[in-house]
Parts: structure tokens; sequence; C-alpha cells
């Protein structure tokens, strides 16, 4: 274990790909190229207040105080700055996004791999519009331990590294409605192989800058892609299909615990198939396909849990578009969005099968899983309580799984029941429990319980926050010293509390 200045440190994206020829400066367009050079904005008095020692280990690193992680010193070797990238948001162009408050320190390699460190929250670079580059605390607690508790989930994600309080005060106009309030600043240090995005491929291809989109995609696939290579339209499929399975592979884990992004515009899309950019995120509480917990979304509901999958392909259909510049032949592209479709209705069936306990899942099982999703609706359900309580069941009556609902006066006994029966009767009354466990999480990171955390948080106490990250490391295991305390339905407080049941782009 060491310092940061013990790490190797490389700078691959910036030696291979075209980049600003300023350094820092004012927001501004940034023509043909896919970064700027920009230094995080020093901390008044920067503070490591959480920190991951799984991800230290993994890089080497001992707690160290807060200046490096809250911007206040370079490392020989870090060469920051902010990429620049464009997307769709909520389905319409927006052209050039950029990190408006993100700065990539460098990358660090290690003996397997080759990870990238990056400050979210840690000041202005050409792409902040007109934004300050700061984060708050609460935000950024939620980023922190959700990238944590995703990957304890096994769900693809960055990971968090720290969280440092900055000694400022930040101006934040929570829900857009006219009532800015001063928040406590906060830096979180992310980690991932890279965080390009669909929309930095896009941006190219919407300015017309087909040789800076050739660039960047060897770059991308000779550092990230080894195994492929883009000398014929073939080829460049075959990578584009490969990206296609990891984004499926990603969204039927979500659509497995029950996450909803909030925010799914395609400048949020990794082309790891990585869970990035925490925003306004949430879990269902109640087994509600149409919820959304961001109140941008709140109109249309694009990006609605039961529509992710859709999100996913239309997402990926846009990143296809991207590359037509590329292609001899643009009809193969199909392929790729094609392969998504087929991978992510074969992980369906796969996640369907564990969470019910199926020794393998058949055509005539789509019946009772439809059964079983109409039924969820019928009356306010927890879904992580249910699916959890389904995994001890020992006889097909609903009366076991009461606590899963917010008013068991008013469960449809008849209708449930007679699903129970029909499933008990389909796995022999022998459920694979032990896959049934590993595919319904206990713990997850309820919003409520993160707004506890925040809540404690502001007042200076982060042990809620500590309480909630180890817990979190072992989501699938009782752990019966918390059940009482966090394995629990919503509180009828955070029903409609702020934070909890909504929240905006800014939390």
């Amino acid at each position: 274990m060491g310092s940061f200045d013990s790490l190797e440190w490389l700078n691959r994206f910036l030696d291979e790909t075209p980049g600003d020829i300023e350094v820092g400066g004012p927001t501004r367009q940034v023509p043909n190229a896919c970064w700027s050079r920009v230094k995080p904005t020093p901390s008044p008095q920067p503070k490591l207040m959480l920190w991951s020692e799984e991800m230290a280990s993994k890089l080497n690193l001992d707690r160290p105080d807060g200046i490096v992680l809250g911007g206040n010193e370079i490392i020989e070797g870090m060469d920051p700055y902010a990429q620049r990238y464009g997307g769709h948001q909520f389905g319409n162009w927006a052209n050039q996004l950029g990190d408006g408050r993100a700065i990539t320190l460098g990358e660090v390699k290690l003996q397997s791999e080759v990870l990238e460190l990056q400050l979210k929250g840690s000041g202005k670079t050409p792409y902040s519009r007109f934004a300050d580059g700061k984060a708050v605390l609460r935000s950024s607690i939620r980023e922190f331990l959700c990238s944590e508790a995703m990957y304890h989930l096994k769900v693809p994600t960055t990971r968090a590294l720290s969280l440092v309080t900055t000694g400022e005060e930040v101006l934040r106009d929570m829900m857009y409605d006219g009532n800015p309030a001063l928040e406590t600043g906060a830096i979180v240090c992310r980690v991932a192989p890279s965080f390009i995005r669909f929309g930095s491929f896009q941006i190219h291809t919407a300015s017309n800058d087909y040789d800076t989109l050739m660039t960047l995609v060897e770059h991308t696939v000779k550092t990230h892609f080894p195994e492929h290579s883009i000398t014929s339209d073939e080829e460049i499929v075959q990578w584009l299909t490969h990206i296609a399975k990891k984004t499926a592979v990603m969204i039927s884990h979500w659509m497995r615990v029950g996450f909803v992004h909030g925010v799914m515009n395609t400048d949020n899309m990794s082309i790891h198939g990585l869970t990035i950019d925490y925003g306004p995120y949430g879990w269902l509480e109640d087994y509600n396909p149409g919820w959304t917990p961001n109140t941008t979304d709140s109109a249309t509901r694009r990006y609605r849990y039961g529509q992710q999958p859709k999100i996913g392909a239309w997402n990926l259909a846009r990143l296809c578009e991207a590359m037509v510049p590329l292609m001899e032949d643009p009809s193969q592209l199909h392929e790729a969005l094609e392969a998504y479709s087929q991978s992510y209705g074969e992980l369906q069936n796969q996640m369907w099968a564990g969470k019910l306990g199926l020794s393998s899942f058949i055509e005539s099982d789509e019946e009772l899983i439809v059964e079983l999703n109409a039924l969820l609706q019928e009356v306010e359900t927890d879904m992580t309580i249910f699916f959890r309580l389904l995994c001890s069941i020992e006889q097909p009556n609903i009366e076991s799984l009461s606590d899963a609902f917010y008013d068991p006066s008013n469960i449809p006994t008849k209708l449930w029941n007679d699903w129970l029966s029909k499933w008990w009767k389909r796995v022999n009354g022998l459920p694979n429990r032990s896959e049934m466990i590993v595919s319904n999480p206990k713990y997850v990171l309820r919003n409520w319980m993160a707004q506890l955390a925040i809540d404690a948080a502001e007042s200076g106490d982060f042990s809620v926050c500590e309480e909630l990250f180890n817990l979190l490391k072992n989501p699938y295991q009782e752990q019966p010293e918390f059940e009482e305390k966090w394995f629990q339905k919503r509180p009828e407080w955070a029903r409609h509390r702020v934070g909890c049941s909504m929240l905006s782009c800014s939390s």
C-alpha cells in the first residue's frame, strides 16, 4: 500500500485522441476535440469523510488526507482533463455536453488492469455551461453509497473511492422551483476502466468530424476492447454487438433488483456496460413499473422502471447511428441491435428463473411470470421484501408473505394463493432456494435510507453513512442485527418527501 505518488499514472486518452488547444478557461464550444485540460478548483478545507477500503486496496492506496481528493494537489504523472461528449437528453439531441462537474485525474496502471480516477464536483470546466462545476453533500453521499452498493449487488457499475467535504457552501435549487439554498459542498472520487460514453462518439458524427470519430473509435477498441478490430464493417458490428450484450446484462440486473436509473440519456450510457452517473436514481418500493424517481421526467416518464429495457435499445440505436460514417454498408448495424434484443430476452428468462427458484426456464413459465407481474400491481406491494420472503416460504400461502404488503387487510388472498399453488406445483414444492437468495437481495439502498444518512451527515454525523456502507457490502446475507432497522417497507414519512419519492437531476 502506498500514496498517490507511488502509483503508475497513464494518460492514454490524452495521448491518443485530439484535444482542446486551450487549457482551462471559460465555458465554450470545443470543436474537433475529445477533451480539454483543466485543473480541479482547490477546496477551502478538504476533509476526507468516507473511504472505500476495498477500492483502496485494489489501487494499493493507504487512507490519505483530503488534499489530493479535494482537488488541492496534482501529483506528478496526473494530467487532469474534462471529457467532451454530446448526447440525447430525454429523447432530444442536446449537442455538446461534456464533463461539466467531473475532472479525470488520470489512469492508474495496476497488475491486471488500468483504472481511471475522476473527481466529481471539483469545479468548472469548459463544459459546465451556466453551472459552477461543484457538487453538494447529499448528491455525493448518494453516489458514493450507491456505487459500492451496486457493486456488491453484482450489478455492473463504476466504483467509488472517497467522499471529501470541501469546506464551502454551494448554492442549489434542489427542485428547480425558484427556492435555492446553500448546501455543504463535497467531491466524490469515482473509478472505472474509462468514462467513455455513447455520447462521446455521437458528438463527432453530429458535427461531421469523422476524422476525430475514427481516432476515438481506434483508441477505444485498442485500449478497452483489444480482442476486437475495426478494419471492416463486420468487425465494427462485432464490437458494437459486444457493447450491446454488455448493456443488456447491466439493464437485466437493474430490473432484477428493482433499480431505476432515472436519467438514461445517451451521455449517461457507458461503452463498458457499467452503471454511471448516479443522479435521480431510486429503487422500487411498491412494485410499480411506471415509476420514475426523476421530477424532470414526471410528465412523460420516459425513463420509468418498466421502460428501461426499451430505452437501452433506443440508446444503442443512437450509438449505431454514430458509426454510420465509418461503414460501407450501414444496414449491417441492425445485427448489433438484434443481438441486444436477443440477449436481453434470454437474460430476462434467466433472471426470472433465479428469482423464482426454477431449475430452468421453459416456455410455459412466461404465463406464470405475466400473472405474477399483474398480481404485484394489484395492491401496494414491496418488491424487495416480497421476493426475499418468497425465498423461505414453506407452503403456498400468501399469509407467509403478508409483511410485503403495505395494507395487509387489502390483499387479494384468493388470487395470490392460486398463483402460489401454480408456482409451488411448477417447482415440485422444492424451489431452488440457494439460487433465489442470490437473485433476491435482502437489502438495497432505498431512497429513504439514503435520506436518513444525508440528514445525519448534514448535521456532521457520518455514522449512518458508515452503517449503510457496511450493511450494503453483504446485501444477500441475513444480517439479523440490521433486520429490524433496514429490512422494512418505506416509512409513511418518506412517501412524498423530497429526496425519497422525488429527486431532480441536481440530486
